[in-house]
């Protein structure tokens, strides 16, 4: 029998919450003022936030839930209250050892969820600064750790020139794929089918690094999911699964959009969605191209929608137990990447507000039945591949 401790097990999805002075450190507030994001106290919710220009994006504390002691939506209320294993990258490999892990895949938090605002605030050279200033960061952050720590940058996605020069940047920096929104059309630009993108594609395909579909790429909005009367936990309960299958949309956008077909070794992932909704979209998927004569009105499609999946989409899952053995079952173990979401409130961080096991502890009592090969594709292999890791 083998054991998970001898695997170099591959965390595709956590994050690095952003120090308050990510942005007014690296930015000129003098030439911008309060367009530059920064974090100042918050009256009226009586917690620190992120702001520009008087608009408030998110609480800095929100993104840092492991181990903290109230459910979410409530969170620390100051950047001093959070984890500094969240933000600190000599402290956060104590955690990694502590789990079990070997690697992590770098997400933001605020260029994610709060991207329309970032996206607005002030002039597109202002803009672009923004994204360039996250991007070193991360850069930075992920040199304390080389192959343990993997960055995936974001893009000024609004600005075409502006996103093929970043590529063309932080791959040579070292950046192991790019996070890109679910919904362009969301920020008025083309839908994301639309051959508008194909340019991006195209480098991707090119440099070999993976887009990345993060649940809520945009702006996370907690009134939009429910009546106040609901109370403010059941309303964040629902706004996750909704996030969740989202994803479903772009996986069906991607395959029947034909940007698969058009670049078929190009990859991508869907990020902090699980994967026991698959097997039932991808059977969907195959049925209405079917049923709806897409092979009749694009014979230059040589694959069914799960064939496509195949060749190149991968999805994330975390603390799925009976659906996620289904899922691999069905799906069988090559497209499939393990995620913490570390320090995420649904993260795999035990605390006195999670029902979180460790993630070691949760790999044992729920997939110690896969085989040998198996849990390594799906806990390394994979992932090393994907991302064009040495390790």
């Amino acid at each position: 029998m083998y054991d998970l401790r001898d695997i170099k097990i591959i965390d595709t999805d956590t994050h690095v919450v952003e120090p308050p002075d990510l942005w007014t450190s690296r930015m000129s507030t003098k030439k911008w003022g309060d367009l530059v994001p920064h974090v100042r106290w918050d009256d009226q919710r009586g917690d620190q936030a992120w702001f520009v220009a008087g608009k408030r994006m998110s609480a800095v504390g929100s993104p840092a839930m492991a181990g903290w002691h109230e459910y979410p939506p409530n969170c620390p209320p100051r950047f001093e209250d959070t984890d500094p294993r969240s933000w600190d990258p000599a402290k956060r490999l104590t955690i990694m050892d502590e789990y079990g892990i070997h690697a992590q895949i770098l997400y933001p938090n605020v260029a994610v969820f709060s991207s329309k605002t970032l996206q607005s605030n002030g002039d597109n050279e202002l803009q672009i600064a923004s994204i360039k200033a996250y991007n070193d960061y991360l850069t930075e952050w992920a040199q304390f750790a080389p192959g343990r720590y993997i960055p995936v940058g974001i893009l000024p996605f609004w600005d075409m020139e502006a996103t093929l020069a970043e590529v063309e940047r932080i791959a040579a920096a070292g950046h192991k794929g790019l996070v890109f929104t679910q919904n362009p059309a969301a920020f008025g630009l083309p839908m994301l089918t639309d051959p508008y993108w194909d340019r991006l594609w195209a480098s991707a395909q090119e440099k070999k690094l993976p887009i990345n579909f993060h649940i809520a790429s945009g702006e996370v909005d907690l009134s939009g999911f429910g009546h106040e009367s609901n109370g403010v936990h059941a309303n964040y309960a629902m706004m996750g699964i909704s996030f969740f299958m989202d994803n479903a949309r772009t996986i069906s956008q991607l395959i029947c959009g034909g940007i698969c077909d058009r670049f078929p070794e190009l990859k991508f992932v869907s990020v902090e969605s699980g994967i026991g909704w698959i097997p039932f979209a991808l059977e969907g998927l195959d049925w209405q191209w079917k049923n709806s004569g897409v092979h009749k009105e694009h014979p230059e499609y040589e694959l069914l929608p799960s064939e496509y999946f195949k060749r190149q989409i991968y999805g994330c899952f975390w603390f799925e137990q009976d659906s996620a053995r289904s899922a691999i079952e069905q799906l069988g173990a090559d497209n499939v990447l393990y995620e913490t979401d570390y320090p995420h409130p649904t993260s795999m961080s035990p605390g006195p507000a999670s029902d979180a096991l460790a993630p070691d502890e949760y790999l044992r009592r729920n997939f110690s039945h896969l085989s040998e090969a198996d849990a390594r594709k799906i806990l390394h292999d994979n992932a090393a591949t994907l991302y064009n890791l040495d390790s």
